[in-house]
Protein backbone atom coordinates (compact mmCIF):
# COMPACT_ATOMS: atom_id res chain seq x y z
CA UNK A 1 0.00 0.00 0.00
CA UNK A 2 1.24 3.25 -0.95
CA UNK A 3 1.17 5.65 2.27
CA UNK A 4 1.92 9.16 1.85
CA UNK A 5 1.72 11.81 4.65
CA UNK A 6 -0.18 14.69 2.92
CA UNK A 7 -1.87 15.73 -0.69
CA UNK A 8 1.24 17.64 -1.08
CA UNK A 9 3.35 14.28 -1.22
CA UNK A 10 1.05 12.54 -3.19
CA UNK A 11 1.30 15.21 -6.40
CA UNK A 12 4.34 13.57 -6.94
CA UNK A 13 2.40 10.50 -8.30
CA UNK A 14 0.00 12.58 -10.62
CA UNK A 15 -0.17 10.19 -14.16
CA UNK A 16 1.14 7.28 -12.64
CA UNK A 17 -0.84 4.26 -11.14
CA UNK A 18 -1.12 4.12 -7.35
CA UNK A 19 -1.95 0.47 -6.92
CA UNK A 20 -3.69 -2.73 -6.78
CA UNK A 21 -5.84 -3.80 -4.24
CA UNK A 22 -6.01 -7.36 -2.63
CA UNK A 23 -8.79 -9.90 -4.09
CA UNK A 24 -12.76 -10.04 -3.07
CA UNK A 25 -14.40 -12.48 -4.07
CA UNK A 26 -17.86 -11.38 -5.10
CA UNK A 27 -20.27 -14.42 -4.03
CA UNK A 28 -24.01 -14.79 -4.56
CA UNK A 29 -24.58 -13.89 -1.04
CA UNK A 30 -23.34 -10.26 -1.73
CA UNK A 31 -25.39 -10.33 -5.11
CA UNK A 32 -28.51 -11.44 -3.19
CA UNK A 33 -27.97 -8.75 -0.12
CA UNK A 34 -26.86 -5.68 -2.95
CA UNK A 35 -30.09 -7.20 -4.46
CA UNK A 36 -32.55 -6.66 -1.71
CA UNK A 37 -31.30 -3.53 -1.02
CA UNK A 38 -31.49 -1.64 -4.01
CA UNK A 39 -35.07 -4.13 -5.08
CA UNK A 40 -33.23 -4.65 -8.90
CA UNK A 41 -34.17 -8.26 -8.68
CA UNK A 42 -33.32 -8.97 -12.55
CA UNK A 43 -32.95 -12.61 -13.39
CA UNK A 44 -30.19 -12.36 -14.94
CA UNK A 45 -28.49 -11.55 -11.11
CA UNK A 46 -30.58 -14.01 -8.27
CA UNK A 47 -31.91 -16.85 -10.52
CA UNK A 48 -29.36 -19.37 -9.88
CA UNK A 49 -31.40 -22.43 -11.52
CA UNK A 50 -32.37 -19.87 -14.63
CA UNK A 51 -29.09 -18.77 -15.12
CA UNK A 52 -27.42 -22.15 -15.55
CA UNK A 53 -29.29 -22.84 -18.58
CA UNK A 54 -29.74 -19.47 -20.30
CA UNK A 55 -26.68 -17.65 -18.98
CA UNK A 56 -23.03 -17.41 -20.74
CA UNK A 57 -20.53 -19.51 -18.02
CA UNK A 58 -24.03 -20.85 -16.80
CA UNK A 59 -23.55 -18.22 -13.64
CA UNK A 60 -25.41 -15.24 -12.28
CA UNK A 61 -23.59 -12.07 -12.57
CA UNK A 62 -23.20 -9.11 -10.03
CA UNK A 63 -25.00 -5.90 -10.74
CA UNK A 64 -23.12 -2.85 -12.74
CA UNK A 65 -23.75 -1.13 -9.45
CA UNK A 66 -22.80 -3.39 -7.12
CA UNK A 67 -19.00 -3.33 -8.47
CA UNK A 68 -19.01 0.23 -8.80
CA UNK A 69 -20.15 0.55 -5.24
CA UNK A 70 -16.88 -2.06 -3.90
CA UNK A 71 -14.57 0.96 -5.15
CA UNK A 72 -14.43 2.42 -1.74
CA UNK A 73 -13.53 -1.07 -0.05
CA UNK A 74 -10.78 -1.97 -2.71
CA UNK A 75 -9.34 1.36 -3.02
CA UNK A 76 -9.03 1.86 0.88
CA UNK A 77 -6.41 -0.77 0.66
CA UNK A 78 -4.23 0.72 -2.34
CA UNK A 79 -2.78 4.04 -0.85
CA UNK A 80 -3.63 6.65 2.46
CA UNK A 81 -3.21 9.84 3.47
CA UNK A 82 -1.97 9.55 6.79
CA UNK A 83 -1.79 13.24 8.06
CA UNK A 84 -5.90 14.49 6.65
CA UNK A 85 -9.23 15.39 8.56
CA UNK A 86 -11.56 13.68 6.36
CA UNK A 87 -12.03 12.34 2.71
CA UNK A 88 -15.34 11.99 0.72
CA UNK A 89 -16.83 10.45 -2.54
CA UNK A 90 -17.27 13.69 -4.50
CA UNK A 91 -18.87 11.35 -7.90
CA UNK A 92 -17.88 10.25 -10.55
CA UNK A 93 -17.20 11.96 -14.14
CA UNK A 94 -17.40 8.30 -16.12
CA UNK A 95 -18.48 4.76 -15.52
CA UNK A 96 -18.71 1.90 -17.85
CA UNK A 97 -19.86 -1.30 -17.19
CA UNK A 98 -17.30 -3.25 -19.68
CA UNK A 99 -17.72 -6.70 -18.43
CA UNK A 100 -19.45 -8.80 -16.31
CA UNK A 101 -19.15 -10.34 -12.94
CA UNK A 102 -19.92 -13.83 -12.58
CA UNK A 103 -21.32 -14.97 -8.97
CA UNK A 104 -17.88 -16.50 -7.29
CA UNK A 105 -15.72 -14.35 -9.13
CA UNK A 106 -12.74 -12.31 -7.53
CA UNK A 107 -11.79 -8.59 -8.33
CA UNK A 108 -9.35 -6.51 -7.80
CA UNK A 109 -9.32 -2.64 -8.16
CA UNK A 110 -6.75 -0.66 -9.75
CA UNK A 111 -6.28 3.03 -9.22
CA UNK A 112 -4.59 5.49 -11.06
CA UNK A 113 -3.94 9.47 -9.93
CA UNK A 114 -4.94 11.42 -12.81
CA UNK A 115 -5.44 14.71 -11.16
CA UNK A 116 -5.15 17.13 -8.34
CA UNK A 117 -6.75 20.80 -7.74
CA UNK A 118 -6.16 22.79 -4.56
CA UNK A 119 -9.82 23.96 -3.68
CA UNK A 120 -8.70 26.44 -1.06
CA UNK A 121 -8.98 26.31 2.25
CA UNK A 122 -6.94 23.17 3.10
CA UNK A 123 -9.71 20.90 0.12
CA UNK A 124 -8.27 19.22 -2.51
CA UNK A 125 -10.42 17.60 -5.25
CA UNK A 126 -8.48 13.68 -6.40
CA UNK A 127 -9.50 13.27 -9.65
CA UNK A 128 -8.29 9.10 -10.65
CA UNK A 129 -9.12 6.24 -13.09
CA UNK A 130 -10.82 3.35 -11.20
CA UNK A 131 -10.75 -0.48 -12.95
CA UNK A 132 -11.82 -3.33 -11.39
CA UNK A 133 -10.40 -6.76 -12.69
CA UNK A 134 -12.25 -9.90 -12.70
CA UNK A 135 -9.48 -13.25 -12.26
CA UNK A 136 -8.53 -14.42 -14.86
CA UNK A 137 -10.33 -11.93 -17.54
CA UNK A 138 -8.06 -9.69 -19.99
CA UNK A 139 -11.31 -6.92 -20.00
CA UNK A 140 -12.43 -5.08 -16.86
CA UNK A 141 -15.27 -5.04 -15.63
CA UNK A 142 -15.61 -1.47 -15.12
CA UNK A 143 -13.51 1.79 -15.90
CA UNK A 144 -14.23 5.28 -13.89
CA UNK A 145 -13.14 8.48 -13.79
CA UNK A 146 -13.71 9.12 -9.73
CA UNK A 147 -13.55 12.52 -8.00
CA UNK A 148 -12.94 12.81 -4.04
CA UNK A 149 -12.33 15.44 -1.37
CA UNK A 150 -9.98 15.36 0.70
CA UNK A 151 -9.76 17.79 3.71
CA UNK A 152 -6.53 18.77 5.19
Amino acid sequence: MLEVENVTALKAYVGKKLGSSDWLVVDQKMIDQFAEATGDHQWIHIDVERAKKEMPGGKTIAHGYLTLSLLPKLNQGIFKITKRKRGVNYGSNKVRFTAPVPAGSRVRGHLTLKNIEDLGNGCSRLTMEASVEVEGNERPALVAETLSLVYE
